[in-house]
């Protein structure tokens, strides 16, 4: 589960950056999960909470935004959400886009004292 590694960098990011703000504490972690990231949202939830419990982050409530797939066609100029991976214009049936999100995972905000 690849899930317990992308929450330790996610954790020594938090630290780091809260560090840097010479914040104590981090009340809030908003990340943004991409449908396609290949994160599944419940496992990482289960990994941060199991992981929290030390250090700055210790208490923080875990927010994800998922992200749909958003696909830019490159025939029609068309900008579309996907509900699947089905990479095809929606609009011209063009196989031609590019993916203009949801293929990744972020660090949104923090929340800090």
């Amino acid at each position: 589960m690849h899930e317990y590694s992308i929450v330790q960098a996610l954790l020594v990011q938090c630290e780091e950056i809260a560090e840097a703000n010479e914040a104590t504490q981090i009340t809030k972690v908003i990340v943004k999960i991409g449908v396609m990231s290949g994160v599944e949202p419940h496992l990482l939830e289960i990994a941060f909470n199991t992981f929290k419990e030390s250090g700055v982050t210790k208490g923080a409530e875990f927010i994800m935004n998922i992200q749909p797939l958003t696909i830019s066609c490159s025939d029609c100029g068309e900008t579309s959400e996907l509900d699947a991976a089905h990479y095809c214009c929606p609009k011209c049936q063009s196989i031609n886009v590019n993916v203009v999100d949801g293929e990744d995972m972020f660090l949104m905000s923090l929340e800090m004292e």
